[in-house]
C-alpha cells in the first residue's frame, strides 16, 4: 500500500541550475503526481523572470499562484501587479505570458492541465536532473544525460533547447546550431529567448547561429 500522504520543503524539491535562472523546484515529478502538473519557481534576485515567456502548445490552462515576494505578470500584453498571494489564471493556452521578479526569493507556483483531457507529464520535465550540471559547469555529463532524453522524447521542444545550451556550453558548436534550430521549428517561443541566453554566447558569433534562430534549415552543417 503507498504511502497516503508526503511532506516536502521546496528547499528540498530545488534542482540546481544556472545562476542567470530563478530556481526550479519540480513539485509534480517529487511527489510523482499523476493527476495534475505543478511546478514552482524562485527567483535568485530583483528582476529576473521567474516564470520564462511562453505559451502553452500542449492546450493547458495555468493557474499561478505569489506564494512569496512579488512579481509583476504580463499576459497576453496586459501587466499585472501581482504581490504575495495573488492568483493569476490564464484560460487561453495561446496567450503570451510572463512574470518578472521584483523582489530576490519571489516563488511562484504554476499549476496546469488540459480540460476534459487525462493528464500527461510533459517531457521537458524529464530534464530536471540535468540541469544540476548548470551549477558545476559539467556540460559534457548534461549533454549526455539530455541526448539519451531526447531519444525517448523526440519532439519535446524544452528538452530539445536545453539539449541546445549544453552543446553550445560543451564546445558542440555543429550539435547546439542543430538543436536549436529544432527547438525554434518545434516551438517558436524559443526564438526570442535564444537571443537572450547566456548559454549561447559562445556561438553567438557564428554567422550560423541568425540562421538557427530562424529556424532555418542546414543551420547545423558547417560554413564553405
Amino acid at each position: 500500500m503507498s504511502e497516503p500522504f508526503r511532506i516536502a520543503s521546496l528547499s528540498e524539491i530545488e534542482v540546481g541550475g544556472a545562476p542567470a535562472s530563478a530556481r526550479w523546484s519540480p513539485v509534480r515529478m517529487h511527489f510523482d503526481i499523476s493527476a495534475f502538473g505543478v511546478n514552482a519557481w524562485t527567483a535568485r534576485e530583483d528582476g529576473q523572470a521567474v516564470i520564462g515567456e511562453h505559451t502553452e502548445d500542449s492546450g493547458h490552462e495555468e493557474l499561478y499562484f505569489v506564494a512569496s515576494g512579488h512579481a509583476t505578470f504580463t499576459v497576453a500584453g496586459d501587466e499585472i501587479d501581482a504581490p504575495t498571494g495573488t492568483f493569476v489564471f490564464v484560460r487561453d493556452p495561446k496567450a503570451k505570458r510572463k512574470a518578472d521578479a521584483k523582489a530576490a526569493g519571489t516563488t511562484v507556483i504554476a499549476l496546469g492541465g488540459t480540460p476534459g483531457k487525462a493528464f500527461e507529464p510533459m517531457g521537458w520535465e524529464q530534464s530536471a536532473r540535468a540541469l544540476r550540471h548548470w551549477a558545476t559547469g559539467d556540460f559534457e555529463e548534461a549533454v549526455a544525460e539530455l541526448s539519451a532524453l531526447k531519444d525517448q522524447h523526440p519532439e519535446e521542444p524544452g528538452l530539445v533547447y536545453n539539449l541546445a545550451c549544453a552543446e553550445s556550453r560543451s564546445g558542440q558548436t555543429d550539435e547546439a546550431l542543430a538543436h536549436l534550430r529544432e527547438a525554434v521549428e518545434l516551438n517558436d517561443d524559443f526564438r526570442e529567448l535564444a537571443e537572450k541566453d547566456e548559454d549561447f554566447d559562445p556561438i553567438r558569433e557564428d554567422p550560423r547561429f541568425a540562421s538557427a534562430v530562424a529556424g532555418q534549415a542546414g543551420a547545423g552543417r558547417p560554413g564553405p
